[in-house]
């Protein structure tokens, strides 16, 4: 049976520091950290033979993905399904705005993430509806390894999805910027075999 190496990455940083942001399909560039992450992440990749690379069409992701992709003779392929959660009303708000201009939709979503839609955007049940389709039609090529360049929230769902996780757990799951995670599929089965790999400096030395 054919074995498979998927790499799920998460896109690099998008200069927000440490204030948390809802910012779902909001379409941000890398940051100069971001891009430095990139470079670390095309510097492990230039030792992997990879056949393709996929990415959201967001443009954060696409960056990222052509950095990696630079040193193969490949050129990434957008997928709209891979974009993030859309947040809609609350796209480019604080959690503290949010929390305080809807304060009911606020605690509804708390108490059920999976289902509750966002006023003009999705739920997570959207996401893994438009997300774990895509997945499955790209991982079922014959490409024996791929890469995939996603977000926080839809590298979750399908880890979710790969663990056999409730979507009711999905934060339970941490995705750093330029994070990496390795599945091995054979046949229908997946198997998560690294999760939320951070490639930094420190566990990296460049040449």
């Amino acid at each position: 049976m054919v074995r498979k190496l998927i790499y799920l990455v998460r896109h690099g940083d998008i200069g927000l520091e440490k204030e948390k942001r809802y910012i779902g399909q909001s379409d941000l560039p890398l940051s100069t950290l971001g891009r430095e992450q990139a470079v670390l992440l095309k510097k492990i990749f230039s030792r992997v033979p990879i056949d393709n690379i996929y990415c959201s069409d967001l443009l954060r992701a696409q960056q990222t993905a052509e950095i990696i992709a630079s040193v193969h003779p490949i050129i990434p392929t957008t997928c709209a399904e891979l974009r993030e959660l859309h947040m809609g009303d609350w796209e480019g708000k604080s959690f503290a705005e949010i929390k305080a201009r809807y304060p009911e939709e606020f605690k509804e979503r708390g108490e059920d993430i999976v289902n509750y839609s966002l006023p003009n955007g999705e739920s997570f049940a959207d996401c893994h509806k438009r997300v774990i389709p895509a997945f499955e039609r790209l991982t079922q090529s014959n490409e024996r390894t791929i890469l995939i360049v996603g977000h926080a929230g839809v590298n979750r769902v399908i880890l979710c999805h790969i663990l056999g996780m409730p979507l009711n757990k999905v934060f339970r799951l941490e995705q750093n910027y330029g994070c990496v995670n390795l599945i091995t599929k054979e046949g229908l089965k997946n198997r998560l075999s690294c999760l939320n790999l951070i490639i930094n400096r420190d566990l990296y030395r460049m040449d």
